[in-house]
């Protein structure tokens, strides 16, 4: 009997740790894989994303370069609900959107002046190492710029 509940109890706690891990899979240290990505001429390139919890909120630390490649660092704290939530130390945007499409998709929304600039998708890959990042941007004199950008987890 007790190696019955033994072997009841590990795989409880198999599924409950699987479990976590699919709703933590955006949580984690993102590097960019240059060599996998399609950055468009003028976009900005995050080097390094970082998403942790931050009490009920998820907080996103991006470092890389602007459009213009001068170093940038922003913050964004907020829910995956698709509301707007205040983006600090990026000029180029006022607010970012985050809405879950799954446990390994996001759909991302970047506004400036209360007008719609940037559109995206992130998907995390079934293993949890790697995501990929579809952008649209819209720059100011209308021009569309597309990029694909790939990350491995840290």
């Amino acid at each position: 009997m007790k190696g019955r509940r033994r072997v009841l109890l590990t795989l409880a706690l198999c599924l409950v740790g699987v479990w976590c891990f699919a709703d933590d899979a955006n949580l984690g240290t993102w590097k960019l894989n240059e060599g996998k990505s399609k950055i468009g001429a003028g976009a900005p390139k995050n080097d390094t994303v970082v998403y942790e919890a931050s009490g009920d909120n998820v907080k996103i630390t991006v470092d890389g370069v602007d459009g213009s490649g001068k170093t940038a660092h922003n913050e964004w704290t907020g829910k995956f609900d698709g509301k707007d939530y205040p983006v600090t130390g990026d000029s180029s945007q006022d607010t970012r959107a985050y809405k879950k499409v799954n446990d390994h998709t996001l759909a991302m929304t970047i506004k400036k002046d209360g007008k719609v600039t940037s559109t995206g998708r992130i998907v995390v890959a079934p293993d949890g190492k790697s995501r990929t990042v579809t952008t649209t941007r819209t720059e100011a004199k209308g021009k569309k710029i597309h990029s694909t950008a790939v990350y491995d987890k840290q």
